[in-house]
This record gives structure tokens, C-alpha cells and sequence, in this order.
């Protein structure tokens, strides 16, 4: 492995496995080092493409999604750094199809679990081929200043903390991600911080090695000395051991190994690591920091004395004059996300939609502040549920039955109907569900289904000003208006429309009045008293007795049953139950399998 230095300032990603979170730091690490590009150049989510939307400083970019490792490679040639979030299920095919790729150079694998056999193969792939492997169940690395992989070294705020938005001459190497934060921030507080830092990653196998790393920096002239931090179990120590010994390490290297406090268990431990455990003297951590000792490095007594040997060893370097202080500046603000800054009370922020009919921020949604499992619970039916959605109260019983009643007999009226006709069209030609269901929907209008508002917005205004039924209609004969909810091209004065007379019946047994139905009624008997097909239809019931039910539950104000009808609620009724039958025949159509739709000639008057 060997060589020198691995990230740069211009160094550019591909990201394995979208994470929004990991991205996002890395994306605000190179802000916060005043890098000119970002260093995520594509992301690469199985079986997805497209962008992801995320913020590089306060700019909104597009990072371009891949579906395959392939793709990506080929997309952006100069991304030589592999990024694996994958899990240790396919983290092993995804690095290794990584490593095969020719731009590929480093791949970083954070998994832990990965199987060992599969990380032997990477390994072997890696060394054959000059490429470098970080991990598995690594945190990652970081470049000072110049570039870093997902979580490594935490918050931008501890970042900050310890000094990596500018490089040190510190090349520090652990197996422990989780430790390198700590001792990111050891360093920066008794030297003039980090270069470079690399957790190789604390499984039995990992893909380089401390030595792999502490040999690298020893190339690179910008790192003064190294600082390893190593742990019970395993033997990759004693390859830095033999490096030493053979002077192969020409800079100071201040060490300790993790794990002292083993000894003090009866039986072997396993710590959190699966290289963690000693498996005989040579693993235990007195002993490779005693090797580590006798073979040159700085090796403290205690961890607690580590921190002092860190900074005893760089003010040695500093006498000699090999240090070039490092010129302080003062890092960009990175800016604060809106969600997190209105948690904390920072900013406040108008809001886009009000709602109050529904709230899905607890532990189950609830429809007009009543729990989900409450209107199972009590039995609730469609009616209630639309009492709730709709009127934001729960209505009697009586009340969401008679909307349950409309509901039904307005579901279908035949294929004859120019809803039904647009949706069999088209549901002919081809189109989807919801493509059929809207052509059909969208012919609900004043001339078909689409009369119930005004029916009732009309029948209510003439008998809220006492219009005899004979002055109602003269009135709108006059204005050149049809009476809404009048007239049939079916039926007629001796064969009645059979859904009017359910819910009249319906209107008569259980409401409290039926005074604006009754009206109604007489509105019918004089027109019929002018035309037999001047009968009352669906939509005139339907309107009359919604006022009936507004007005006598009780439960509205004179000004909100005026909304509700100026709004179009009572539409909303047949534009919901003809829903049903207009799915009803998309199917319908598809299971039948009928071919395109075409009108034949002889249904069609030709004229000049």
C-alpha cells in the first residue's frame, strides 16, 4: 500500500446507499474548508435515478442518483473515492464491484458484520489491483481541511472544536471510530491538529491496516508525526512493531493500545469491536504496548497520560523547528436548518397549509381530533367518517346513515350516462384507473350530477323568503333559469323516481323536520302541473333534504349552512358516489377486455 497522501480539496465521491444525513456533512465539511465543488459528485441508489435535493452552503444543489455502480463511475470519471452505506448484507458485492471499476481508488466500507470471507476477497482484490480498502465497521477518514467520508469526526460543530476545517501535522490512525472523535479533539487542544485521520475499523479483518496508514503518512511531508491509537486483539500492531524495528518509520510515532483493564476479568471479554478479544498474551494490550515501546514509539503508562505524551512529543518537533505554524482562520458560518432552528427557538417561520380536519403527528392519525382506533372501535361507518372530514363534528346517527343512503343510490345510473360513457371510453383506450375515473368525473357539472348545490342554494333562498312555490318558479322562468333538482328525461308524474321516494321515506321516518323537503315537494306539484317529465329527481331530494338535515341536527349555524352550500359540499356527495361506479365500470371494461372505443357512423347526423 505505502504511497502518501489519499483525499485532497478536489477530491469527489460516489455515495453507495442514499443517507441524507451523513451526505449533508460532508457537504457542509466542504463549505466549511471553503472547497470550490462539493465533494459528493454522484449518489447510487439501487433501482433509483433521478437528483437529491441538498444544500451545499446556503446554495440548493442536485447530486445526480444512479442506479448502479456502472452508471455512476461512468458519469463522473473524476469520483475516485467509493462511499458504502450498504448493509453488511450486500456491502461485500457493492465494494466489489467498486474496486473493478478503473476510476474507483478508495473504498470506504462503514458496515460492520460484513462476513470475513468476503472481506478477505475484497482485501486480496484491493492489494492485486493498488486500490485501498477502509473498513469495514469504519466511521470513515478525514482530510483537514480538504475532504471527509460520512460521519467521520461528528457535528460541524466539534469539527470546528478540533480544528479540521484546516490541516495540522498530526497523521493519526485508530481502529476505533468512535475514539478517533476523541481523539481528534486530544490533539487539537496540545498540538496544531490533525492532516490526516483514518479509522481503519474494528473488525477482525480489516480492509488496511494501522501500519498500511502509519507508513503512508510517513511519505506524506506535510505530517510532522503520528499518533496510533490501538486495541486489544489481533496482531496488526506488531506489523507497525516490525516497521519500526526496520526503520521503515523515520517520524515520531506517539502510541497506545486500548484494553489494559482486560486483565482485570477471570474470563476472556469481548469488547465492542469484533477484533476486540484477546486471544492470548501476544493480543493483550499490555503486550503490544510494550512491543510498541521497545521498538521506538512513544508509549504513555496510561491512556490518561497519552494526551501529555501527544503534546511532550509535538513540543519536541516544535524546538527543533520542523513545525511551520499553522496560519488561524476563521471558518464560515455554516447555516442552520430551518427545521432545527425553529425547534431551538432561534426563528419562527409562517406555515403553507392550514388544516384542521385531520393530524397525523401523534402516534395514529386522527380525523377531527378522533383517534383512528376510536372510530374502528366505536363501529363508525363512511357516513361518520365523512361527518368528521367534512363537518368536522360527529353528526347522529340518523344523519351519517341518510349520507351513507345517498352514497349508495347515487353510486351508478347505467352505462348511459355521460360520466359513465367518458369513463368506458376511455377505459377503453387503454388508460389507467385514474385517467378513466377522471374523464368521467369530469363531465359532473350543472347538466349532469352537479346540481344538488344549487338545488338546494335555490330551494333555501325561496323558502327563506317565503316564495309561494308558484312565485318560485315563475321567478326563475323570468330569469331564463331551470328549476335545479326538477325534471327528468325518464321519469315522469306516474312513474317516480324510486331513489326519491327512499329518501323521502327515509327523511319522513327519522328526521326531526323535513320543512325544506316538503317545500320541494310542492315546488313538483306545480311544475308537474305544467309538464309530466317536470318531476322531482335525485338531486332535488338529495339538496332539499340536506338542508333538512343542517337545519334540524341542531349542530350548524345559519351562516355555516350557507358555506356548506356556497362551497359545494353537497356536490361532493354525488361526485363521491359516482366515484364508485365509475371504477366500477373501468374494471368492468378491463376484465371484459373491450377493444377501442369508436362511434359508428350511422349514430351521426352529417351536415353541411
Amino acid at each position: 500500500m505505502a504511497t502518501g497522501q489519499l483525499f485532497s480539496n478536489t477530491t469527489q465521491a460516489l455515495f453507495y446507499n442514499y443517507k441524507q444525513l451523513p451526505i449533508q456533512r460532508m457537504l457542509d465539511f466542504d463549505f466549511l474548508c471553503g472547497r470550490e465543488t462539493p465533494s459528493v459528485a454522484g449518489i447510487i441508489n439501487p433501482g433509483s435515478e433521478g437528483f437529491q435535493k441538498l444544500f451545499f452552503g446556503q446554495e440548493e444543489i442536485a447530486i445526480p442518483v444512479h442506479s448502479t455502480v456502472e452508471a455512476a463511475s461512468a458519469a463522473h470519471p473524476t469520483a475516485d473515492v467509493f462511499i458504502n452505506f450498504a448493509s453488511f448484507r450486500s456491502a461485500a458485492a457493492s465494494s466489489m464491484s467498486a474496486l473493478k471499476q478503473p476510476t474507483i481508488r478508495v473504498v470506504a466500507i462503514i458496515a460492520e458484520g460484513v462476513p470475513e470471507s468476503d472481506t478477505k476477497q475484497l482485501i486480496a482484490y484491493a492489494k492485486a489491483n493498488n486500490k485501498v480498502v477502509i473498513g469495514p465497521a469504519t466511521v470513515g477518514g478525514i482530510q483537514a481541511g480538504a475532504f471527509k467520508i460520512g460521519d467521520t469526526a461528528g457535528t460541524i460543530d466539534n469539527i470546528i472544536h478540533c480544528k479540521l476545517y484546516r490541516p495540522g501535522a498530526v497523521g493519526f490512525v485508530s481502529k476505533s471510530g468512535g475514539m478517533s472523535n476523541e481523539l481528534y479533539n486530544t490533539i487539537a487542544r496540545v498540538t496544531d491538529g490533525i492532516y490526516e485521520g483514518i479509522a481503519i475499523g474494528g473488525d477482525v479483518f480489516p480492509g488496511s491496516t494501522l501500519s498500511d496508514h502509519v507508513l503512508r503518512f510517513n511519505n506524506i511531508p506535510q505530517v510532522k508525526m503520528i499518533v496510533v491509537l490501538g486495541e486489544l486483539g489481533g496482531r496488526d500492531e506488531y506489523s507497525l512493531v516490525e516497521a519500526l524495528k526496520q526503520g521503515k518509520v523515520t517520524k515520531p510515532v506517539v502510541a497506545w493500545v486500548s484494553g489494559t483493564c482486560a486483565r482485570l476479568f477471570k474470563s476472556e471479554v469481548q469488547f465492542g469491536h469484533a477484533g476486540a478479544k484477546s486471544g492470548g498474551e501476544m493480543e493483550s494490550a499490555q503486550a503490544k504496548n510494550q512491543a510498541l515501546r521497545d521498538a521506538g514509539a512513544v508509549v504513555p503508562t496510561s491512556y490518561e497520560a497519552f494526551e501529555l505524551a501527544i503534546k511532550e512529543t509535538f513540543g519536541k518537533i516544535v524546538e527543533e523547528g520542523k513545525i511551520t505554524p499553522v496560519k488561524e482562520v476563521t471558518p464560515p458560518q455554516i447555516p442552520e436548518d430551518l427545521n432545527i432552528a425553529i425547534k431551538s427557538g432561534k426563528v419562527r417561520a409562517p406555515t403553507h397549509i392550514i388544516s384542521t380536519i385531520s393530524d397525523d403527528r401523534g402516534e395514529e392519525p386522527c380525523y377531527a381530533g378522533v383517534p383512528m382506533s376510536s372510530i374502528v372501535e366505536k363501529g363508525f361507518g363512511v357516513g361518520d367518517v365523512i361527518s368528521l372530514l367534512w363537518f368536522k363534528r360527529s353528526l347522529p346517527r340518523y344523519c351519517t346513515h341518510f349520507i351513507e343512503i345517498c352514497i349508495m343510490l347515487c353510486a351508478d345510473h347505467g352505462p348511459c350516462v355521460s360520466g359513465a360513457h367518458n369513463t368506458i371510453v376511455t377505459a377503453r383506450a387503454g388508460k389507467d384507473l385514474v385517467s378513466s375515473l377522471v374523464s368521467g368525473l369530469l363531465t359532473i357539472g350543472p347538466r349532469f350530477g352537479g346540481a344538488i348545490d344549487d338545488a338546494a342554494r335555490y330551494f333555501k333562498d325561496a323558502y327563506d323568503r317565503g316564495l309561494t312555490p308558484y312565485e318560485f318558479v315563475e321567478s326563475m322562468k323570468k330569469k331564463g333559469i331551470r328549476v335545479p333538482g326538477i325534471g327528468h328525461r325518464i321519469k315522469r308524474g306516474d312513474n317516480r323516481d324510486k331513489r326519491v321516494e327512499l329518501l323521502q321515506r327515509f327523511a319522513r321516518t327519522h328526521f326531526p323536520s323535513v320543512k325544506y323537503m316538503e317545500y320541494a315537494v310542492q315546488v313538483e306539484t306545480y311544475t308537474l302541473s305544467k309538464a309530466n317529465n317536470l318531476v322531482m329527481n335525485v338531486d332535488g331530494a338529495i339538496g332539499s333534504l340536506f338542508l333538512d338535515l343542517l337545519a334540524g341536527s341542531g349542530m350548524f349555524t345559519k351562516q355555516e349552512i350557507d358555506e356548506i352550500v356556497e362551497i359545494g359540499y353537497l356536490n361532493g356527495l354525488f361526485v363521491l358516489a359516482r366515484s364508485i361506479g365509475l371504477i366500477g365500470h373501468t374494471f368492468d371494461q378491463k376484465r371484459l377486455k373491450q377493444p377501442l372505443y369508436r362511434h359508428p357512423w350511422e349514430d351521426v347526423l352529417y351536415t353541411k
